[in-house]
């Protein structure tokens, strides 16, 4: 076995033991106390931070999209590349993981054309989510605090 037919099926194995928590987090969750929920969440994140940088090859399999495709998803920042001492590039498996499930998603609901611009739209209103003051924002519009022009 090569070394990259190895670290294929090292990955492969790491991120389906990774969606098969993420499955039983959502099933469980409407059963589960305060303390389980944050157990299991540990769970995954330590799941998720024990996959090591995946290789762009690798990266191809998993989301389904040729090795070229993956490069430039890399060059727009859809994909992060991670830093190793390797003179390969390898990706940040993090970012990988959530690119992958937006993929999925969007396949799912129909979408196969367009999928840079796509993932790269939900991307950025994902991070819009987690801005500070937007959520201050919403919590105050929610509230009916608005201010008067």
């Amino acid at each position: 076995m090569t070394t990259l037919e190895r670290e294929r099926a090292d990955t492969r194995q790491a991120f389906e033991q990774l969606e098969r928590l993420e499955e039983l987090q959502q099933q469980l969750a409407p059963e589960v106390s305060d303390a389980q929920a944050r157990n299991l969440a540990e769970a995954v994140r330590v799941a998720l931070e024990s996959i090591h940088p995946v290789r762009v090859p690798i990266a191809s399999e998993l989301l389904e999209l040729d090795e070229k495709t993956v490069r430039e998803w890399a060059r727009e920042g859809v994909l992060t590349e991670a830093e190793t001492t390797s003179p390969r590039k390898h990706l940040d498996p993090k970012r990988l993981h959530v690119v992958l499930h937006l993929v999925r998603d969007l396949r799912a609901a129909g979408k196969t054309r367009g999928l840079l611009d796509a993932v790269w739209w939900r991307l950025q209103d994902e991070a819009l989510l987690y801005r500070e003051d937007l959520a201050e924002s919403l919590d105050q519009m929610r509230r009916g605090e608005v201010a008067k022009l």
